[in-house]
């Protein structure tokens, strides 16, 4: 990609009345150089089966093109005319406990049915042969944020059985024996007498299922994608717009998609990302989601959605929308893309603004955007492309995140919880990233994990053998590890070990355990770390066997207090961290493991300062320092360099002033 593409979803479908040459010269006003279309509105372009009419999408590539704004085109099978489900109802989704889905709602369809798959291939291959050809049209988004969204009808739940015969090679006992179905007189048997998987309590084969729910949607948008490519040029690439697990902003591995494989069919990694904003603005969400999007293709990526207005409390703070921006282009985005241009003015979103509110007019939302277009304009040549070369990776496991949702870590005899996979994962990136220590999120699936100086892994409940035994050997080859808690309990098909935990990483860890807790006051006393950190939500006894213990549980009645250990193993080493821990005192002993223990030197800058660090298309170092407050931060220049926004020659020993939520970036000669 020769620039960063700056842009917006534009919807003219959605119109109160045509205002298309008036939206291109504020976008060109704005620097808006590309604009999403099309992915939302079948109804609008197959009134009735069979009659297409792509009006809307033809005038709007066609004015982009004058205008020389390019045009991403999404596939808009997302959203199921009411026409299709008149002629099948079966098309609408069945979910556990909810039966079938009414219409109405947008991802409420079976992706697996076969009437939903004809009418989808038909429109997507009409839309194909209007748009493929045009010369601004750069590429193609399949589908949207897509998912199995539940789906378990019957149809579903026979290719499940297809999908096990395979897996056990036909042998039911096999199943019976790995999935633990004698328990609670669940035994199958005959491979035609298979339960419905809806009403399962067997963890095993619930989690199994959603794991073949997670192949349904690779192989979906791998079909896509095979559509799209018979009519694409070479020269466009095709996306999808993967999100994340959803809390009231995008953070967290994705329960329902498994992105690595997912990504498979498609040519550029894109990503959707909403996150707190005004003073709770962190940069974390954008972080991550830009260290896990970017290692899917092991790439530049594209942030596909973002917010601009969206929900009241997203409503950026003065310079906030400049900050977002280039925090995305930090961590190594070639385009950010707002959903969306205009607020719409009626049904289920109208709520949800857009980069112009409902009036249309100049706001100073809007107007952030020209002053960010415009430096992109200036810019693109030194920040395109920005390339990332990670000493620590982050490893993440969706079967390890449905694993502990079925067996929840904290549980109690009430059956509550409320420390799931995706708070351990948060809490160590967390800590990562406000002592900026940049990582590649990497997911367990990817081979790529073993090529990282240093491993962190939390909560890796479940796993198969050979993954564990690699883990092993990495350590035992120079690697350095860091695994917390609830890591190793269990095989891939959540059959826990009776060998001992963690399994078959003893040897590498110098340890073992087998009872643990829910805290009851506990603090850690350590040497190394100090004391007085508070353990919380759960705890484990860890028994040294090789392994040096760092830390130990203080106001404890139990005779085995190990809770955080040091192991040499072959050519390197881990640190196993037995507990969940209060966040100021985790960032601390974060700190000292990478310093004290793993001799990685650290930036001097902590948050909210985040640093940033790639190199650009000339080879040289482009350095982002992002302030994530809403206070002054200075900070002193450590070498040479230009200051691109403001084209300011820098030297060594320079201080520097960060204005509340600003940006400075640096490139090194």
């Amino acid at each position: 990609m020769n620039e960063i593409l700056y842009g917006v979803a534009y919807y003219d479908e959605y119109m109160p009345y045509d205002r298309l040459e008036v939206d291109i010269q504020m976008m060109l006003k704005a620097g808006i150089n590309v604009v999403r279309i099309a992915e939302s509105t079948w109804s609008t372009y197959e009134k009735r089966p069979g009659e297409f009419d792509f009006y809307h999408v033809t005038r709007v590539i066609d004015a982009m093109d004058k205008a020389g704004i390019k045009v991403i085109v999404g596939t808009p099978t997302y959203a199921v005319p009411s026409w299709l489900v008149e002629l099948d109802p079966t098309v609408m989704v069945e979910r556990k406990g909810s039966g079938r889905a009414l219409y109405g709602m947008r991802q409420s369809m079976d992706i697996t049915n076969k009437t939903y798959l004809y009418y989808a291939e038909r429109i997507i291959r009409e839309l194909m042969k209007v748009t493929a050809h045009y010369d601004n049209v750069i590429g193609f988004q399949i589908d949207n944020e897509t998912k199995a969204y539940g789906t378990s009808s019957k149809n579903v739940q026979r290719g499940f059985i297809e999908y096990l015969k395979d897996k056990f090679k036909g042998d039911l006992d096999a199943l019976n024996e790995e999935f633990g179905f004698n328990y609670w007189s669940n035994r199958l048997d005959s491979w035609e007498n298979f339960p419905d998987v809806n009403g399962t309590i067997n963890g095993s084969f619930g989690a199994e299922f959603e794991k073949y729910q997670r192949l349904l949607v690779d192989d979906f948008l791998q079909w896509q994608a095979d559509i799209v490519s018979e009519y694409k040029r070479a020269d466009q690439f095709v996306t999808q717009n993967f999100d994340f697990d959803w809390r009231g902003y995008s953070y967290g591995v994705q329960p329902e998609v498994n992105h690595y494989k997912a990504a498979k069919g498609i040519s550029l990694a894109g990503c959707d990302i909403y996150h707190p904003g005004q003073e709770d603005l962190t940069g974390i969400e954008i972080a991550f989601c830009g260290d896990s999007t970017r290692n899917l293709k092991q790439d530049n990526y594209l942030v596909i959605e973002t917010q601009a207005q969206g929900f009241s409390n997203m409503m950026p703070y003065p310079n906030q929308l400049i900050l977002q921006a280039y925090s995305h282009l930090a961590s190594g985005a070639n385009g950010v893309m707002y959903w969306h241009w205009h607020s719409i003015h009626n049904s289920a979103e109208s709520y949800w603004r857009g980069l112009l509110a409902h009036d249309f007019a100049e706001n100073k939302t809007y107007l952030e955007s020209v002053k960010i277009g415009q430096e992109l304009k200036r810019l693109s040549p030194k920040l395109v492309n920005l390339k990332k070369k990670n000493r620590v990776a982050l490893l993440v496991s969706n079967e390890a995140l449905t694993a502990l949702k079925w067996f929840p870590i904290d549980i109690k005899s009430n059956f509550s919880s409320s420390l799931g996979y995706n708070e351990v994962v948060k809490s160590y990136y967390q800590a990562l990233y406000h002592l900026n220590i940049e990582c590649d999120v990497v997911s367990v699936d990817s081979p790529s994990w073993q090529n990282y100086e240093v491993l962190v892994v939390p909560a890796l409940y479940a796993a198969p053998d050979k993954f564990y035994e690699d883990l092993d050997a990495f350590v035992n080859k120079g690697g350095k590890l860091l695994l917390s808690f609830k890591s190793g309990v269990a095989n891939e098909n959540l059959k826990i070990s009776h060998e001992g935990t963690p399994k078959k990483l003893q040897k590498a860890l110098g340890l073992m355990y087998n009872q643990f807790a829910s805290p009851t006051g506990q603090s850690l006393v350590s040497s190394y770390f100090g004391d007085g950190a508070q353990v919380q939500g759960f705890l484990e006894f860890l028994q040294p066997t090789t392994a040096e213990v760092l830390a130990t549980y203080d106001n404890c009645q139990w005779e085995d207090r190990g809770a955080i250990t040091r192991n040499y193993y072959g050519e390197g080493e881990a640190i196993y961290i037995g507990c969940y821990i209060e966040e100021a005192a985790f960032t601390d002993i974060i700190k000292s493991i990478f310093t004290d223990i793993f001799n990685i030197t650290l930036k001097k800058k902590t948050f909210p300062i985040i640093v940033k660090e790639g190199l650009n298309d000339q080879s040289n170092k482009v350095t982002y320092l992002l302030n994530f407050s809403a206070q002054k931060q200075g900070i002193i220049v450590p070498e040479d360099a230009t200051s691109l926004r403001d084209e300011v020659t820098v030297k060594a020993g320079q201080k520097l002033v960060l204005e509340p939520w600003d940006v400075i970036i640096l490139e090194h000669q």
